[in-house]
């Protein structure tokens, strides 16, 4: 028998044959640069290419982003339209009517307001609150500013005794007027005790017209002091060192420096205090309601107070509207006052600069 062949790797198991060349791969052509397939052209689009999106233009994208801030504060500007601007301008058109707030009223224009001029009670209110309006107001910045003068140091328990001054502020003036009435009562307060074992006779303090007012000037003051060392210590802290430092070096003793470095720098915040309390003084309102309701015999009735209880007392509500809106005025006149003032100050920065 002729021999078998032998099987070739290359060609397989069993197969004869000349041997095969190995196999090459065709070596690719670079295909041409070509548009897009979509496209057969600059402007012509294929029938299956999506539509393009258009630009975001810098205008509609504002248009959204004020939509969107107006959906966020809508709520927050409703509540201020119902609460504060609704208000004012119905007490506004209130003050020109004779209106008890139950039965249907009528217009009088400005009848409320001659009225007002020639009422006694309303006399009595204005120089009530003039008075205490005159000592809340300077005793509670001069107290403040020798209080921050005092704290404004590093000595020994400092936060301690900063803390104990503000205690007193945060405290509602409805809480201070508690207190104080149970101190301040004839008959079995602690005052009045106190005076016993000192040998002095007991006093009407808050049921007596001559001391009234001047006791809830100082229940005022043991309050509202704090907030006037608290923002008079923030101010002593941006006083420059430098010219302090300075103005030692040269001989100057405590009170120039005091005098012509500190106090200058804390002007506007003074201006800014005095504003503050003065606005303070003339609203208020809650002290005396919780301790004397206006008496003994109106030695203690505000404007606020009359105008409280004209509404909801006598239910001339068209009479007290006409009231606020006389102490609303008075506030206005002082506020502009003081404004115009800082800006003619000499050496006053203008609004919006840094001081």
């Amino acid at each position: 028998m002729p021999p078998r062949p032998r099987a070739d790797h290359r060609t397989g198991p069993g197969r004869t044959g000349p041997e095969r060349a190995p196999r090459r791969t065709p070596s690719r052509t670079p295909r041409p640069l070509t548009l897009n397939p979509r496209h057969d052209g600059p402007g012509h689009r294929h029938p299956s290419a999506p539509t393009p999106r258009r630009p975001r233009t810098l205008a509609g994208r504002t248009r959204r982003e004020n939509a969107t801030a107006w959906a966020f504060i809508s709520p927050s500007v409703l509540i201020i339209l119902g609460l504060s601007i609704v208000p004012v301008v119905w007490s506004l058109l209130l003050s020109f009517r004779a209106d008890d707030l139950v039965t249907p009223g009528r217009w009088v224009g400005l009848d409320n307001y001659r009225a007002l001029v020639r009422d006694p009670g309303f006399r009595t209110a204005v120089e009530n609150t003039l008075v205490y309006a005159g000592l809340y107001v300077p005793l509670s910045l001069a107290g403040g500013l020798v209080l921050a003068l005092a704290l404004n140091r590093r000595i020994r328990l400092i936060d301690l005794y900063r803390t104990l001054i503000f205690v007193p502020f945060v405290i509602s003036a409805a809480a201070q007027g508690v207190l104080f009435f149970f101190i301040l009562d004839p008959q079995f307060g602690v005052a009045n005790s106190l005076l016993h074992h000192l040998g002095v006779s007991r006093q009407g303090f808050l049921s007596d017209p001559g001391q009234a007012l001047y006791l809830l000037v100082a229940i005022s003051l043991w309050s509202g002091v704090g907030f006037c060392v608290v923002v008079y210590l923030a101010a002593l802290q941006d006083v420059p060192q430098e010219l302090i430092e300075s103005a030692r070096l040269d001989g100057a003793n405590r009170l120039r420096v005091l005098w012509h470095i500190k106090l200058p720098s804390l002007m506007p915040v003074t201006v800014f205090l005095l504003l503050w309390e003065l606005i303070t003084a003339l609203q208020v309102f809650d002290l005396i309601y919780v301790t004397t309701k206006g008496g003994p015999l109106g030695s203690t009735t505000v404007i606020v107070y009359f105008v409280w209880e004209q509404a909801f007392q006598m239910f001339t509500a068209g009479y007290g509207a006409a009231a606020a809106y006389v102490l609303a005025a008075a506030l206005l006149v002082t506020g502009t006052a003081l404004r115009l003032y800082r800006r003619r100050r000499p050496g006053a920065a203008p609004d919006g600069a840094v001081r």
